[in-house]
């Protein structure tokens, strides 16, 4: 059996749903050698999630931040956790709603992503700088 962990600082991008699953997978040279195993993958943020959803339409990224935006709207008269901007508490409740990690079963040196898969960055603050992801790969060669 085989642990491994590392780090991935993926780019900083704009508020909104970003494809980030090649970007994570040319950083981690390591799934080559796992026959079978499982890959985990935590941002280490409070207002950014992971997802996995559609990787072909980019009208889904774009309906999904839409949809988050309607569901969780800033400037909520609640909100008390204001100091941070207007878009702060709205992208922890996102974050919490998508949640912080994502697991994915490793198969023949590949993640196994279904056909139409792929690993979903949500940026939910307007400019949320650079992201780390923790990545713990468990498997056998």
């Amino acid at each position: 059996m085989i642990w491994q962990q590392k780090t991935i600082n993926l780019k900083p991008r704009s508020r909104g749903f970003h494809l980030v699953t090649d970007e994570l997978i040319s950083q981690l040279p390591e799934l080559a050698d796992l026959s079978i195993g499982l890959s985990h993958f935590f941002i280490q943020h409070t207002s950014a999630s992971l997802t996995i959803n559609e990787n072909a339409d980019p009208t889904v990224r774009t309906d999904m931040e839409s949809h988050f935006n309607h569901y969780v709207p800033e400037r909520a008269s609640y909100y008390q956790h204001t100091y941070e901007g207007d878009d702060d508490m709205p992208a922890h409740i996102k974050a919490s709603l998508l949640g912080s990690s994502i697991s994915i079963p490793i198969q023949n040196g590949r993640l196994a992503l279904g056909t139409w898969q792929g690993i979903y960055l949500g940026e939910h603050r307007d400019h949320g700088g650079s992201r780390r992801i923790l990545v713990t790969l468990q498997g056998t060669d």
